[in-house]
């Protein structure tokens, strides 16, 4: 008998992905009814944000407010300051300037409302988050903010993106409507109406001057990046998306490069002549491509709000290169003319002028803004029309300032988590397509129970592997940043044991480090400990709205500062919980500004040396709750890369096979222990 004792009987329903290729066959779907469907889930998904947004204006006191994650209340004005293109940088903090912000949702690149409370006339302010620390945020601004007290304070709230939903939405009608052309050829393809098609693989392997006719003699001799030469299931990768004729998948599970693959992709298409549109559905995101890119030497250009992108890429924006560019000048001073004859044509004087004359001053007005605007979209054009690859998020395509300019390919990085909607208005400039991602890890975060219903978090990416499998996909498998012993469930319970642990990684563990001292602790890579039995019980917050586990914090706190005490850097360390209840309770027990404490979305694609996760749910009934999407405890699961504590009830989470499993993998690896077992 195991230490966890007997397990209650109950019945299991996988998650919905998990049956969703036995739910998607290979009979294509009506066009019309998709994407009237999806049209119809952007509504609901409309609706269900106002909701949301009455729901918490509705909620006056601060408590509650905050607690959502898309407000922050009693923020003062810290610092003001010019931002790009006329536009003001505040950051606001707490009147208190030692306080930290509270837990919250709002983070770069956030579409933001800013107020002023207690004001009985305040104008809102709209604007974009361009970064967040624990004390402060600061905010893009189109105007500053005029207060009406003397010491005012100001609330900040989440803002619905219309604009991204609106361009959503016209980019689905035009591909509803496409009858003939590319597009409706990639439509076709897109609904399962026919299959895709690839060229000779061995062929696209050869094109690439003489590059070797198979993945490992590629591996070897050709694709090569900064960090060197590409693995084989890279290789297979990029060199079946290369030879896509509509569209491809690179399937990338955690650790295994995927970045790296979508930007040697990248490389390739722009080695054959080809021009590309690097998209995905973040800033964050569009940012690490750009980096990359830039890095291996590409010419490429991010388009988008300069105050979403990162402070170091900002010089390769759009906005920045055009302002800086030696012809705006000429364009400028065409502006000042054109003010100056319009002021002039509106003063009053004593001597009447002479007959047409104040109409030819505002007809020279207009024509001297008429030839600036036009300098301002030539350099627009210009620029990009000479970059090889143009950088952007999904939504933040602006056919105002794009025109008519076509792709070759268009590359969408994180496409799993991202709804279909959105894939669809890049794919309105380009021949082909290759998305990018794993649908096994978070999925498109969808507020409307209704829209979940009808399919609208399943993304094109994951519809499209369940379709079609390894005919459209090609997954990597080497992987370069767990132990082994922390790869091996993940591999086992959603990639069919298929991932391989890099020798560089696979037995790696805190002791390696020079500045680590060597203990069980840290020289082991994996622990689970058992609360089955204890106080540590979870509680629920008095709206509903989240769970915290005190008990289960302060094992948290303890292991930490036995990390820490074995010289782990705080930087080091990760803390991840899937209740926000319970991160913001263990921002308050660790006083550590450099431990990263968050939920479980704020670590999609990131990594740490040592992960700490408090899965909270500790009740009598069995309830896991939202611990049932599987798919985001594999995130968790997977941000370590040599130490992987996890703190859990046994006789709670056994209830689910998924955490059963899970439980069971920790014994057969000698991981597993009880909360007694642990020094007092």
């Amino acid at each position: 008998m195991n230490r966890r004792g007997q397990v209650p009987a109950f019945i299991f329903r996988p998650p919905f992905s998990a049956s969703l290729s036995e739910q998607i066959s290979h009979r294509p779907m009506k066009s019309t009814d998709h994407f009237q469907n999806l049209l119809h889930c952007l509504e609901l998904e409309a609706e269900a944000e106002a909701n949301d947004v009455v729901k918490l204006s509705r909620q006056t006191s601060g408590e509650f407010a905050e607690r959502s994650g898309r407000c922050l209340l009693g923020l003062a004005i810290r610092e003001e300051a010019a931002g790009f293109g006329g536009r003001v940088l505040l950051t606001l903090g707490k009147r208190d300037r030692r306080a930290e912000l509270p837990w919250t949702k709002l983070s770069s690149g956030s579409p933001v409302v800013l107020s002023e409370e207690h004001a009985v006339e305040s104008v809102a302010c709209r604007g974009v988050v361009t970064s967040r620390d624990r004390e402060t945020i600061t905010v893009a601004l189109t105007q500053s903010p005029e207060p009406n007290n003397d010491r005012p304070t100001f609330r900040l709230d989440w803002s619905s993106d219309e604009i991204s939903r609106e361009r959503q939405r016209a980019a689905l009608k035009q591909v509803a409507a496409a009858d003939h052309g590319r597009l409706a050829a990639l439509k076709r393809k897109l609904l399962g109406e026919e299959s895709p098609e690839f060229d000779d693989f061995v062929a696209a392997l050869r094109q690439n001057a003489g590059l070797g006719s198979d993945a490992r003699v590629l591996a070897k001799r050709g694709y090569t990046t900064d960090a060197g030469p590409l693995d084989e299931s890279q290789c297979a990768a990029v060199a079946h998306a290369l030879s896509a004729k509509e569209v491809a998948v690179i399937h990338g599970p955690p650790g295994t490069g995927k970045t790296t693959a979508v930007v040697e992709l990248i490389r390739q298409a722009v080695q054959r002549g080809e021009r590309v549109l690097a998209c995905a559905p973040s800033n964050l995101a569009v940012d690490n491509l750009l980096e990359r890119l830039l890095a291996a030497g590409e010419r490429a250009i991010r388009v988008g709000h300069p105050a979403r992108v990162l402070p170091e890429l900002r010089e390769h924006t759009l906005d920045l290169q055009v302002a800086a560019h030696p012809d705006l000048k000429l364009a400028r001073e065409w502006k000042k003319q054109a003010w100056a004859l319009r002021r002039q044509a509106s003063k009053f004087t004593r001597t009447a002028p002479e007959k047409g004359a104040r109409r030819d001053q505002r007809d020279e007005a207009k024509r001297l803004l008429s030839d600036a605007r036009k300098m301002e979209e030539r350099l627009v054009a210009h620029l990009l029309e000479s970059s090889t690859v143009v950088c952007a998020t999904l939504t933040g395509l602006d056919d105002e300032l794009l025109g008519q300019l076509q792709f070759d390919l268009a590359v969408i990085d994180e496409a799993a988590q991202t709804t279909e909607p959105a894939c669809w208005i890049p794919l309105l400039r380009a021949k082909r397509l290759v998305l990018a991602g794993d649908h096994c890890q978070l999925p498109p975060t969808i507020l409307s129970s209704a829209a979940k219903q009808l399919g609208f978090d399943v993304s094109l990416m994951e519809r499209l592997v369940a379709s079609w499998g390894d005919v459209i996909s090609r997954q990597l498998t080497t992987q370069y940043r767990m132990h082994e012993q922390i790869m091996r469930f993940s591999s086992d319970e959603f990639y069919d044991s298929s991932l391989i642990a890099a020798d560089c990684v696979r037995e790696h563990v805190l002791a390696d480090l020079a500045h680590v001292a060597p203990c069980p602790l840290t020289q082991t890579a994996m622990q689970f400990i058992d609360t089955a039995g204890s106080d540590c019980v979870e509680q629920a917050e008095a709206d509903g709205s989240s769970r915290n586990n005190p008990g289960e914090a302060d094992i948290v706190a303890r292991q930490v500062q036995e990390l820490l005490a074995a010289g782990v850097a705080p930087s080091e360390i990760a803390i991840i919980t899937p209740y926000a209840a319970q991160a913001r309770l263990l921002r308050t027990l660790l006083d550590n500004a450099a431990i990263e404490i968050d939920t479980v979305d704020g670590f999609q694609g990131r990594e740490k040396e040592a992960v700490v996760i408090s899965l909270v749910r500790s009740n009598t009934t069995g309830e896991v709750g939202f611990l049932s999407d599987t798919r985001r405890t594999n995130v968790a699961l997977t941000r370590a890369r040599r130490k992987l504590i996890v703190i859990g009830d046994s006789s709670t989470l056994a209830n689910h096979e998924f955490y059963r499993r899970l439980l069971d993998h920790f014994e057969r690896e000698g991981a597993y222990g009880i909360v007694w077992d642990l020094p007092a």
